[in-house]
């Protein structure tokens, strides 16, 4: 596991967290933006991508 990837992940998580419940599009857009950067990050560290939409509340597998 590289440090630079739990940052992305991290600060993607919190980008998607802080904007996955707005209503406008450019929520919606700074949350996918978080999304992928969290999963630049996971695809670092070895681990599987998150493919479900932002928001959505799936539980990580």
């Amino acid at each position: 596991m590289s440090v630079e990837g739990k940052i992305k992940e991290g600060a993607g998580f919190v980008k998607e967290e802080l904007n996955e419940h707005g209503k406008d599009a450019e929520s919606k857009k700074k949350a996918q933006q978080g999304r992928d950067l969290r999963n630049e990050g996971r695809v670092e560290d070895g681990k599987a991508p998150k493919t479900t939409p932002p928001g959505s509340g799936h539980p990580e597998k």
